[in-house]
Formats: C-alpha cells, sequence, structure tokens
C-alpha cells in the first residue's frame, strides 16, 4: 500500500488534517515525531515502518534547523520529501530567496545586505527612511523592525550587535513597502496555484501569527503567473508564497514558505489546501 509519512515536531491542525485526508486517499499513514526517532543517514538501519520506494515525506517540523536536517537525512534513506532539502535551505534563508527570484526575473522589494554597521547608514540613505531590518532566518514576523530615522536604526544594530546569533551580524535591510493595509498569501501546489489570502492588519507586520486577519484574496492571471515562478525559482512544491502590493510597481514578491501553515485559509475560503496536498502526493508516488 502507497504510504504518506507525516514528519513534525507538534502536531497542530494542519498535521491532523493531512494525516485524516491521506488516510480517507487510502494511504497508509506514518506519524513520525521528529523529536522520538533516530534517523540513520543513508538508510543503515530502519526506523521507520515503510519503504521508501513506495512512500512519501510531507516534512512539516516547526523549527527551520529540525525541518532542514531532518530532510536531508531522510533523502539520503531514499524517501522523496515535499520539500525538498534544496527547496528548504533557499526559502528558509530570505537572501537565498530574494537572489533566487531575483535571478528568476521576479519583482521584488529593493533589499541590499551589509556585514558592518557603517555600510547599513549608507544604505539608509540610499533606500531612504522608513525601511525594515530584517533577520536573514525566521518566521511569523518575528525580529523585524520598522526604522524610521537615524538614531532608530543606530539602536537596532546595537541591539543585533550584542545578540550571541552569528545571523543577527548579518544586515539584510530593504525597503518600506506602502501596502494598502494588507499583503497576500498565495498557496501552490506542483504547478497549481489552489488558494490565497489577504492578510489584513492596522498593523505594518500583517502576520496572522501576529494577529492579522485572513480574507479571500482574488487571484488574477498575472499573480497566478508570478506565484507560480516564484515556487519554481526555488523548487518549492508546496508554497506560501508572500507577495505585496505596491502603487506604482505593483505585485513584489517578498518571500516564499516552505512549510505554511493554512488553517485560516481553509476556513475563510473553503479550499481544502491538506486534501490537495495529499491529492498531489499520491499524484506524485504513481509516477
Amino acid at each position: 500500500m502507497p504510504g504518506l509519512v507525516i514528519a513534525y515536531e507538534i502536531m497542530r491542525w494542519e498535521e491532523r488534517a493531512i494525516v485524516n485526508a491521506a488516510r480517507e486517499a487510502g494511504l497508509k499513514v506514518t506519524s513520525l515525531h521528529l523529536h522520538a526517532v533516530f534517523l540513520p543517514i543513508g538508510g543503515f538501519a530502519k526506523p521507520l515502518p515503510t519503504d521508501p520506494l513506495s512512500s512519501i515525506v510531507v516534512q512539516r517540523a516547526v523549527s527551520h534547523v529540525s525541518a532542514l536536517n531532518s530532510t536531508l537525512v531522510m533523502e539520503s534513506m531514499g524517501f522523496k520529501v515535499i520539500n525538498s532539502s534544496e527547496a528548504l535551505a533557499k526559502s528558509f534563508n530570505k537572501v537565498w530567496t530574494l537572489v533566487s527570484l531575483a535571478k528568476a526575473g521576479l519583482n521584488t522589494p529593493r533589499t541590499a545586505v551589509a556585514l558592518g554597521e557603517e555600510p547599513c547608514y549608507k544604505l539608509a540613505q540610499l533606500i531612504g527612511y522608513p525601511l525594515v531590518v530584517k533577520p536573514i532566518d525566521g518566521s511569523w514576523g518575528r525580529l523585524l523592525a520598522l526604522v524610521r530615522d537615524e538614531e532608530e536604526l543606530r539602536t537596532i544594530l546595537e541591539h543585533r550587535a550584542y545578540m550571541a546569533n552569528p545571523s543577527m551580524k548579518v544586515h539584510m535591510v530593504q525597503e518600506y513597502v506602502k501596502k494598502p493595509g494588507r499583503d497576500i498569501r498565495v498557496f501552490t501546489i506542483g504547478d497549481e496555484v489552489v488558494a490565497a489570502i489577504y492578510r489584513v492588519s492596522s498593523h505594518w507586520i500583517t502576520n496572522t501569527a501576529r494577529g492579522g486577519r485572513a480574507e479571500p484574496a482574488h487571484v488574477d492571471p498575472e499573480l497566478e503567473d508570478l506565484a507560480l515562478r516564484a515556487a519554481k525559482a526555488l523548487g518549492v512544491e508546496f508554497a506560501g508564497i508572500d507577495v505585496f502590493e505596491d502603487r506604482d510597481r505593483g505585485y513584489l514578491v517578498n518571500e516564499v514558505n516552505a512549510i505554511p501553515e493554512f488553517k485560516n485559509t481553509v476556513a475563510v475560503t473553503g479550499c481544502k489546501v491538506h486534501v490537495k496536498l495529499v491529492d498531489y502526493a499520491k499524484s506524485v508516488l504513481k509516477k
């Protein structure tokens, strides 16, 4: 019997929905709690009761570190993983994401990287205030800083200087895009856009994890093409593409989430993202 492995750290609504959809689709389901098993590099042991040749893994770890490293090992064991380790690595690193999007000719917010504090002040003069200082890794809008003048920039850089994490010494400086009180998250699976939501908030950070409100979004042909090209640029099979609406430049791709949450999307759009994901996994297993 074809099998589906759910690799997870926390069994949230999304993971339970995928498990239930897989069972209803007639797949043998293995729930893999990543903190409760060992994963042998190269597969010298068989800790999973399923065959890599007849099973597919859906990666749902919350931690980027856990997701990437467990995916790398499971791939070495012969498993096909959605998403692949390469796609995860590119999407987890915001610099790598924007570089990949730029190489694909997609419009993104004006962004630069500085490895020292002094270049940040020069960047601020070039980009103009307000601007956003971002971590190169992270999710849910954490550690984003809106900077309105040089004094605020100095304060942010001083705080980052005393953080132990070396990645915080890589300063990602981005223009502040004047959004219309919302941004767009477009969900892609394979070569299809399956759903999209507006993330609406009076705050400049619109993530639903930070209080943003989900509303159904209209996907026009331009947005559909943009989202699919963005997913292809990073090699992501299941993605949440974050898009800004700029008054002058139109759509700007900001980030690509390779392990997207979709509970709110299902609730407001009625699109059963988990069912579509399982259907896609089944189609891949048949190839």
